[in-house]
């Protein structure tokens, strides 16, 4: 059996999977030195180079890549059936998630996650964007990527948008339309336009974009009349909403009615944006405890909070 040095190997993983060499030391509770020799002894032994390094930049070589995704799992499988042959089933759980569905719908959760499965050690890794699936970067992900082999993906929520505003903002928008505070009589997306309209740049990646998609929706026209105010993301929009500047468009993760009853849904019509939000694993760790009961615990919130059926 051609096997490397396991210590090595180890060594090359966690520098891998962290993209550090001073935190790959720590988190194996040895030294720097000690880490660089192990790597040095692994590319000996390979006969290849693994690491480039840059000044401060280091990154995995093609080979080292290719090597990286081919033992990566097959670590992870020793480790847990050792694990499980010691009886310890507590593991720390990293799980990225795309910024706006971790802060909105992911933390307020957490208690009762942590409630229901004290011995889940969960680190939450937040994405600007979303996130590429690799074991560098996390071992379970909230993704908008419903494809990538080797990954099982089970659908959380397809996106819905539509508009919200501040309590005080909606009084103000049904006096100036002489209508009724009724949300029951429906709202037309023209009588949007009369008020300031909050843009996140989030949503389609071009300012106003998410307006001019919505107004679509109902066959109208943004105006160049329309005063837009343009937010790089959708928590500003929302926040801004909430301080009574405006209409905003938001989704179903991002509004909680019971723990918003400063905002109100406005009575007009939603907008799909095309995006489908994934709880994402590597598919060769599906047997792991930890994985699953996050996975459970995900998919049964997301019924409860109604993410399955909105569509």
């Amino acid at each position: 059996m051609n096997l490397p040095p396991l210590r090595a190997l180890a060594c090359f993983e966690s520098v891998a999977r962290l993209n550090s060499f001073s935190r790959a030391a720590e988190a194996l509770h040895v030294s720097q030195s000690a880490v660089s020799h192990q790597i040095r002894q692994l590319e000996e032994y390979l006969g290849e180079i693994l690491f480039l390094r840059q000044g401060r930049t280091l990154s995995l070589t093609p080979e080292g890549q290719i090597y990286y995704e081919q033992i990566a799992d097959a670590l992870k499988q020793i480790e847990h059936a050792t694990d499980s042959l010691q009886g310890r089933t507590h593991k720390q759980l990293r799980f990225a998630i795309i910024s706006s569905f971790a802060v909105r719908w992911v933390i307020p959760r957490l208690p009762a996650l942590q409630q229901q499965y004290p011995s889940l050690d969960l680190s939450l890794e937040m994405t600007t964007g979303n996130p590429v699936l690799s074991e560098r970067m996390a071992d379970c992900f909230v993704t908008l990527s419903a494809e990538q082999r080797g990954f099982t993906c089970d659908l959380i929520y397809r996106e819905q948008l539509f508009a919200i505003c501040s309590q005080r903002f909606w009084r103000r928008l049904c006096q100036q339309l002489k209508r009724t505070e009724d949300l029951n009589v429906p709202l037309s997306a023209e009588h949007l336009q009369a008020f300031p309209l909050l843009s996140a740049y989030g949503f389609f990646q071009r300012a106003g974009e998410d307006w001019r998609r919505f107004l679509g929706a109902a066959d109208a026209t943004l105006t160049p009349e329309a005063r837009v105010q343009h937010f790089s993301h959708t928590l500003l929009a929302l926040e801004a909403a909430r301080h009574h500047q405006g209409i905003a468009l938001t989704n179903d993760y991002m509004y909680n009615a019971p723990h918003d009853p400063d905002l109100v849904r406005l009575p007009c019509h939603t907008c799909s944006t095309g995006d489908s939000f994934y709880f994402a694993f590597k598919t060769s760790r599906r047997d792991e405890p930890s994985i699953q009961l996050l996975r459970q615990w995900v998919l049964s919130e997301a019924r409860i909070s109604g993410l399955l059926t909105a569509t």
